[in-house]
């Protein structure tokens, strides 16, 4: 029988990995794709300008803390960000389902307008194309952002060396749990919402304030922050990275509902964090910064880089050290 493309495909994890780098690369790679990074740098008429592309297929639409609209544009805002750059411009396409009400669309656009003005973008291009009714999930919205790189801004895993420290902006696990808990099979109600928002000011503030001694910055959506960080171990080859499992900041009750459902809040999708590696001389001013110049009180530094092979391992809280790979086989597609 042939192989068939899978939910676990869409889930940002070891499959989507593995889909990529097998029916992907071989055909379409080149020079600009090789960092597979949030966002592709290239250079136009003297000026170093970021793209990046991204699809947005949540399930439902409107949830606790956000929405398809505002998602589309903040994670095109934060995957040029971590990526040094000032976004700017955004363009954006729309597959709708017939039966779709007009006022549900409408909503969605105002969600992305605001969403704008907040981060400071504009959408400059745009396309709708209309489907049959079951031949789409409501709204399908698919962005392309531009940036231009902020002056003396270099970022890149290639930057990651022993003894970096790992840092990281807030609780995770929020916005996969709130997804998770929205979807109607659950009888209990829970307060957690989605940490769905912009981080391209918090990023410039600390690009601007600590430039050449940030290495690294990532996102943490799809997969959460282990994929994440196996990622970019694996991508090196030549080092490790060594979490703290005290140290990783996690909502109580997040932590709490995650008990409950057998989930592991280190595989569960952000949309409002991210990672930054930085120079373990800078990490204590990074970190007061962060927590007293931004507000961002549950900012933790959370790991360490050393040599190694391109491995993740996590000291836990009773002693122990366990190893983390990425996500495999997600029970919950369709996060973002």
């Amino acid at each position: 029988m042939e192989d068939l493309i899978l939910l676990s495909h869409g889930d940002g994890g070891l499959l989507t990995h593995n889909l990529i780098e097998k029916y992907f690369v071989p055909h379409i790679g080149n020079p600009l794709l090789e960092s597979m990074d949030d966002a592709t740098s290239v250079i136009l008429r003297g000026k170093r300008v970021l793209i990046t592309t991204d699809s947005y297929v949540v399930d439902p639409i409107f949830f606790p803390g956000g929405d398809i609209g505002k998602l589309s544009v903040y994670g095109t805002v934060n995957d040029l960000s971590v990526s040094g750059a000032k976004p700017l411009y955004i363009a954006a396409s729309f597959i709708i389902e017939e039966g779709l009400p007009l006022s549900t669309l409408e909503r969605v656009v105002i969600s992305m307008s605001e969403a704008c003005r907040e981060a400071k973008v504009q959408i400059v291009a745009g396309d709708t194309k209309v489907v049959g009714k079951n031949q789409a999930d409501k709204i399908f919205i698919t962005t392309t952002g531009v940036g231009v790189q902020m002056e003396g801004v270099k970022l890149g895993k290639n930057l990651i060396k022993p003894g970096d420290e790992v840092i990281v902006n807030g609780p995770i696990g929020n916005h996969g749990l709130c997804i998770l808990l929205n979807r109607g099979n659950f009888s209990f109600k829970s307060n957690i919402k989605s940490d769905c928002a912009p981080l391209n000011s918090i990023i410039e503030r600390i690009l601007m304030e600590f430039g050449e001694g940030i290495k690294y910055m990532r996102d943490l959506t799809r997969g959460g922050l282990a994929t994440c960080l196996k990622e970019i171990a694996n991508s090196s080859g030549i080092i490790d990275i060594f979490l703290e499992e005290e140290k990783i900041p996690v909502e109580k009750e997040v932590r709490g509902v995650c008990e409950i459902l057998g989930l592991d809040p280190l595989y569960l999708a952000n949309e409002g964090k991210f990672v930054i590696f930085v120079e373990s001389s800078l990490s204590k001013d990074l970190l007061d910064f962060m927590k007293n110049g931004l507000n961002l009180n549950w900012a933790s530094v959370i790991g360490i880089v050393k040599e190694g092979r391109g491995d993740l391992f996590m000291r836990t809280q009773i002693g122990g050290t366990r190893r983390l790979n990425m996500l495999s086989g997600n029970p919950l597609p369709r996060i973002c």
